[in-house]
Parts: C-alpha cells; structure tokens; sequence
C-alpha cells in the first residue's frame, strides 16, 4: 500500500514517461536477443553450407584417390578435414594435432556439430561429417570464432545504445507528453486564480476537438453555471434587501403609530393594512425564490399548453370585471415542467387582466412546421413605449402609473426565465397598439 501511495503521489508526466521507459527497455531487449540469435542463426547456415560443398569436393577426391594421403587434403581450403577409414582408423588429416583426434561416431548419413576438442589456433569449430558408401567418414571443420566476434561486438554495440536509445525515447515522452500536459495545467492554474469576484474569467481553450480541448470547454461551461448561480445568489440577495425593506418598514411604522397612540388607532384598518403589506412580501419572495432557483426543463413531460390557457383564463373570469377572447386557442402540446408552464402562462394572464380596459384575448397554435409551439396574450390597455419593451423584463420594473397597478415587478421577469429554461422565448411584439402584445416561443421537442 505504501509503495502504491508513493506511485500515486507522482506527477501524471513522470509516471508516464517511467511505464514508456520501462516498456521501451523491455521491448528493445526482446529485440535485440532475437536480432543476435537471428544473426548467430545467419552466420552458422552459412558456415554449415561451406562446409557442405568442402565435403563434397572432399568427396570427389576420397573416391578418386581412394590411397589418398594427407598432403593431398591441402586443396581443401580455410577448412580442417579429416578421414576416418571403415575400421574406425585417421587416414589423412590436415593438420598434425587433429590425426589422433576422433571428432564424431560414424553417422548414418551426416551430421553438424560445434565442437571444442580440434586444437588449432584455440578456435571453436564448426563439424560437418559424412558417411562414405565404403563404411568411412568425413568430417570438414571450420573455424567460426569470426562468427562468435562478430557476436561479441553487436552484444556490446546493444548493451551500450539500448540504454542510450531508452534514455532518448523517455526523454522525447517526458517533452511530448508534458507539451501535452501543458494546456491542462494552464487552465488548472487559471481555475486556481479564480475567486468569488473573477466568475467572468475562463480557461484557454486549445485548438482543436480533442479530450483537452473538450475538457476546456466543459471547465468553461461549468464555470458559466458557477457564475450564473452566483449572480442568482447575489440579485436575491440585493432583490430581497431592496424589496423585502419597504414593507416591513411600513409595518413596523404603523404598528409604532397604534401602540403609541392606542385612544387614537384603528386596529381594523391596521389590520387590512398589515395584511395587504403581508400579501406584496408573500408575493415578493415567492418571485424571488423562483428566480434564484431558476427554472429549466429538466422534468420532460407532454403539457397541454392550451389546457392550461384555458384553466387560468377560467380562474381569472372568476375575478377580473374584464371579458377574455380564447376563439384562437388551438391544441399544443410541448415537453417540459408542466408546474413552470403554468406560472410562465398565469403571470401573462395576470399582467394583461391589471392593464387591460374591457379584452384579453389569446391565442395558441403551432407553426414552422410544427415545431415550435405559440403562445400569444393581448391586453387593449395603455400599452408599452417602444424603448421600454426589454426593460420591462427586469426585475422590479415598474412603468408609468397606467402599467403598475399592483404587483411587485417579478411577474415578466419570471415568465422568461422560465420561458428561456425550456429553450423558448418571450418578447414583447413591437408595434401592436392598442395594448401590449406578449409572445411566447417553445420548442415542441
């Protein structure tokens, strides 16, 4: 476990480069056994054909001269021959030190072999013996210490540039793989370096679509939702100090006035008072939880958009002294949170029953060729200066004293954020007198 910790603790780059080391090493090393016994296999084929074709020249003369004496072994050239007659006895040798030498048995046919016991110049010899129709044996050797040099020399040449050719290879993966590396620490310095009020910076993203470069992006956009939720945190934050202030303060005042002057206070009218203020903060902190959670599509559910027109119109007859016009409400159906769609809906249809004088009137269908669901609320009120059509969406808006008859200013804010969390929009129609005209835009799929 100690030794697997210590491994661990090691940077991606040296534990890299060490395995490729280690496999290059092991890979060079099986390379260069096979390459010198291929070689050493090589030189002996060839050595063992020599003496084949010495054997048979060899051969022509035995069967030619069958008296044949030593001095005639000469023409044998670079080799060592000996013959061995039927009886077992040294005809001819080339060589003095090798006539009382018996290199081999008799073979049945032929037969190659190293052999150590021919004394001629402290070489190792190579053994070729043949059978001869008359009971006798050949035997042609040759020395093969040029072959056991030449061994020698590549086992040298490979135990020094192995290490060399390893040390080169690891050190050309520590550059590659820390030139590879080197985006990654990048941005892990640049996220370090990031605090609460440097949200807006981002990591370098590198050229390409490779894993770091989709690392980058993936950073990049996990740093755009950090961001956002910050924003979020802080405009509740700021809404909620800004808002929340004025109502309890206008409470508090009342409640003041009633307990220091008690012969004089109307606790009823206190009451309705506290009650109205209570409402606005009810109302105010629901919109403002709603916007600081944010709202998104992520329950997909088919919802009936014109269901849920149809029963928040049904809700609002029963309250607003103002008619509704549905004869352009058609089926359409999307996919998304059913509860978000219906606040997204409701705070349209609440805006346009505040402002509207006698109508609203809505509408909802399908278009481009059923992808993209509508959804379109009208109000016949004052409606909306064409510099405000953006500004309207803030939060805790409000307009000229014809568009604020009540509510806390969150209502159209709520409505695109939960439009834009679906993938849709929500934008006020320009030039749509009389009254203001909201559409919205949904995706189907």
């Amino acid at each position: 476990m100690a030794d697997r910790s210590w491994w661990r603790r090691r940077s991606v780059r040296a534990r890299v480069t060490s395995i490729a080391g280690v496999a290059f090493a092991f890979v060079l090393a099986l390379a260069s056994v096979a390459l010198v016994v291929a070689l050493r296999e090589l030189r002996i084929d060839g050595v063992d054909t020599n003496l084949r074709i010495r054997a048979d020249d060899l051969q022509s003369l035995v069967e030619s001269e069958p008296q044949l004496e030593a001095a005639a072994l000469a023409s044998v050239r670079d080799t060592v021959a000996q013959i061995v007659g039927p009886g077992g006895e040294v005809i001819a040798a080339t060589h003095a030190s090798i006539s009382s030498v018996r290199l081999a048995p008799n073979p049945e046919n032929e037969h190659t072999f190293t052999s150590t016991d021919i004394i001629v110049d402290d070489d190792v010899f190579r053994v070729y013996s043949r059978a001869l129709s008359d009971g006798g044996v050949i035997h042609v050797a040759q020395s093969i210490d040029d072959v056991n040099e030449a061994q020698a020399i590549l086992i040298g040449v490979l135990v020094v540039s192995v290490p060399v050719v390893t040390a080169i290879l690891a050190a050309g993966v520590w550059i590659l793989v820390g030139r590879t590396l080197d985006p990654v620490e990048q941005m892990r310095a640049e996220v370090a370096s990031i605090g609460a009020d440097r949200l807006d910076r981002r990591v370098p993203v590198p050229v390409g679509d490779d894993e770091i470069s989709r690392l980058a992006r993936t950073m990049n956009e996990m740093l755009a939702r950090v961001e956002d939720a910050h924003r979020r945190q802080l405009d509740f934050t700021a809404d909620a100090s800004h808002e929340l202030r004025s109502p309890l303060t206008r409470i508090r005042s009342e409640l003041e006035v009633d307990l220091a002057h008690p012969d004089g206070a109307d606790p009823t009218a206190t009451h309705e008072s506290v009650l109205e203020e209570v409402g606005i903060l009810q109302r105010t902190i629901d919109g403002l939880l709603l916007l600081a959670r944010g709202e998104s599509s992520s329950v997909g559910v088919p919802v009936d958009l014109d269901d849920i027109v149809l029963r928040e119109v049904g809700a609002l007859r029963a309250q607003a002294a103002i008619g509704f016009d549905v004869r352009g409400v058609g089926a359409a159906q999307v996919i998304g949170d059913e509860l978000a769609l219906t606040r997204l809906i409701r705070n349209l249809l609440d805006n346009a029953a505040r402002h509207a004088d006698q109508t609203v009137r809505v509408e909802v269908r399908t278009g481009e060729a059923e992808s993209v669901a509508f959804v379109v609320v009208a109000d016949d009120g004052p409606g909306v200066a064409l510099e405000d059509s953006e500004r309207i969406f803030e939060r805790f808006v409000r307009l000229d004293e014809a568009r604020q008859r009540g509510g806390a200013g969150l209502g159209l804010a709520i409505a695109r954020s939960v439009a834009e969390g679906h993938g849709g929009t929500v934008v006020l129609r320009p030039g749509s007198p009389p009254g203001a005209t909201f559409e919205v835009r949904l995706p189907v799929r």
